[in-house]
């Protein structure tokens, strides 16, 4: 009999990536709409991808069946 699997979460495997050591990187928020009262140098940062927190990181290797 095979024993039951973790399934990994759709949404987050669609919204965060794994880095070859290990950690998790995502995309940073506020950059979908609302973008005329925001400055040019904040849009800028909000580009660039961040790794997760050491608080978020072992729930979102879980959501992900890692």
């Amino acid at each position: 009999m095979t024993k039951n699997k973790m399934k990994s979460h759709r949404g987050a495997m669609k919204r965060l990536r794994i880095t070859g050591s290990g950690k998790v990187k995502r995309n940073k928020a506020y950059k979908s709409h609302i973008l005329t009262k925001k400055s040019a140098k904040r849009k800028r940062g909000l580009r660039k991808a961040t790794t997760l927190t050491s608080a978020d990181l072992k729930r979102m290797l879980r959501a992900m069946a890692r």
